[in-house]
């Protein structure tokens, strides 16, 4: 037996709608990761771009569990001292939604350049209205 390699201009990418209405976000980000990883093809290759590409809507509206809306605390630096930045998830979800979901799924990618280039595929937007009507994409259920 042979072990079959994907290669780059050999994969079929197709593209999924997802929406994250009353979705708990983890696992949306796992769904999501799993899909642009390609992992769930038969012709999975670690090196290689084999997932597809995923349209989020209604990203305003996802849910999470617990006390995380209070207690969930994201940072940023911007590298001087006292350059410390800090802001809770509801505060995030009220003002920029698509990042929640982008800072989630990249937590489960790999780094490096492959990992950038497939969070690159991943379109996400606040209400139910995308610009990839084009794309027909494929309706996602989680």
């Amino acid at each position: 037996m042979k072990t079959v390699f994907a290669k780059k201009g050999e994969v079929e990418q197709k593209w999924y709608l997802v929406d994250a209405e009353d979705v708990v976000l983890g696992r949306l980000a796992t769904k999501i990761a799993t899909y642009l990883r390609g992992k769930n093809k038969p012709v999975f290759t670690p090196h290689i771009d084999t997932g597809d590409f995923i349209i989020v809507v209604n990203a305003d509206k996802v849910r999470v569990t617990g006390k995380k809306l209070d207690n969930k605390i994201y940072y940023s630096h911007s590298g001087y001292p006292g350059g410390l930045k800090s802001e809770t998830l509801k505060d995030r979800l009220s003002t920029k939604p698509a990042s929640v979901i982008m800072d989630a799924v990249w937590g489960m990618l790999p780094k490096g350049r492959l990992g950038r280039a497939l969070l690159k595929k991943l379109k996400v937007y606040r209400g139910s209205e995308h610009p990839h009507k084009a794309q027909k994409p494929e309706t996602l259920s989680l």
